[in-house]
């Protein structure tokens, strides 16, 4: 039985202390051209201190027009890198692995707040967004590599890639919200194009010892539990990645699709060979009881949200006291 004060090690050489990350959450915390603010810092350090493993920034934006709401953590820019240079060296200080998520809001990005319409991987009625050319997919899959590259030189472990909760990458997966007819829209291979292209450059932008993990999720926005596990096992065998960040919204449910159910979401998971490859899973993990049976599921490490925000430290208090549960 897997401890949650257990350490881990990655494929690329990192060392987690123990079996907790802190989920990627929208802090809305920093400065609206994308810097770095000392609350957000003060926040997430908190985090670190608090003995979380891997700190995980909040959704951090790759272009200016995919900025998703208000106070966004910016890295389209290097005059961001400095701020991120502060931040983790701080989450490094404290033993924890410190992670960036790169993300953009796709057609989810609000038209006053990037002055536009938003974009999509084809025109969206409902949001009013409009279809991306090839050569602006081209940009945009190499403003996710750019990203990761400054977050590199900031100082950081690693990055996380948001191809989840309706975000762009999630959009071009979804065979709802993609109907593109040219090599990034039809089948699912097309569809999660350019979420391997960005897996391969960041891998050869940053190198072997850069910690690369990917999020994704299973249901709403257009997802489909099956086409999610098999996306799953075509990243593992790219040998490219070190960890797999899947979001259930509630770890102990079943799958919303009827002819899934009978059996939990996590199982459609935990039956995946991850071979060298970790996972973790977020969704109403707030006890100590919680963790270890998530654990005990053969999950690697939990990843944290609501109880991260009432509880700075709440795996220290979890490892202290296995019969911890969140009092909101």
């Amino acid at each position: 039985m897997i401890k949650p004060d257990a350490s881990l090690t990655f494929t690329s050489g990192h060392q987690m202390k123990n079996r907790f990350m802190l989920a990627p959450m929208t802090n809305q915390q920093s400065e609206e051209d994308g810097t770095l603010s000392d609350d957000e810092l003060h926040w997430l350090s908190m985090r670190a201190k608090g003995q979380f493993g891997i700190t995980m920034t909040c959704a951090v934006h790759v272009q200016a027009d995919g900025k998703g709401f208000a106070g966004q953590l910016g890295l389209f820019d290097d005059r961001h890198i400095e701020g991120h240079r502060r931040l983790a060296a701080e989450i490094r200080s404290y033993g924890s692995i410190s992670v960036v998520q790169l993300h953009h809001a796709g057609m989810r990005s609000p038209h006053h707040m990037i002055k536009g319409k938003p974009l999509c991987p084809s025109d969206n009625e409902e949001t009013g967004a409009r279809a991306l050319t090839l050569t602006e997919v081209e940009q945009l899959r190499d403003d996710f590599i750019k990203a990761a590259v400054r977050a590199k030189r900031a100082g950081y472990d690693g990055v996380e890639l948001h191809g989840a909760h309706g975000y762009i990458i999630c959009q071009f997966i979804s065979s709802e919200h993609n109907l593109r007819t040219d090599k990034y829209g039809g089948p699912l291979e097309n569809r999660t194009r350019l979420l391997f292209e960005i897996v391969e450059g960041v891998r050869a932008r940053c190198g072997e010892d850069f910690l690369l993990g990917v999020r994704l999720s299973p249901e709403r926005a257009g997802m489909k539990v099956l086409e999610i596990q098999q996306v799953c096992r075509n990243l593992i065998a790219t040998g490219k990645i070190d960890f797999l960040d899947i979001s259930l919204w509630d770890c102990f449910k079943e799958p919303y699709e009827e002819d899934l159910q009978g059996r939990s979401l996590l199982s459609y998971f935990s039956e995946i060979d991850f071979g060298p490859v970790k996972w973790t899973v977020a969704g109403k993990i707030d006890s100590g009881k919680k963790v270890q049976e998530i654990l005990d599921q053969g999950v690697d490490f939990v990843s944290i949200g609501k109880s991260a925000i009432l509880h700075h430290n709440f795996p220290q208090l979890v490892i202290d006291n296995p019969a911890f549960e969140t009092k909101e």
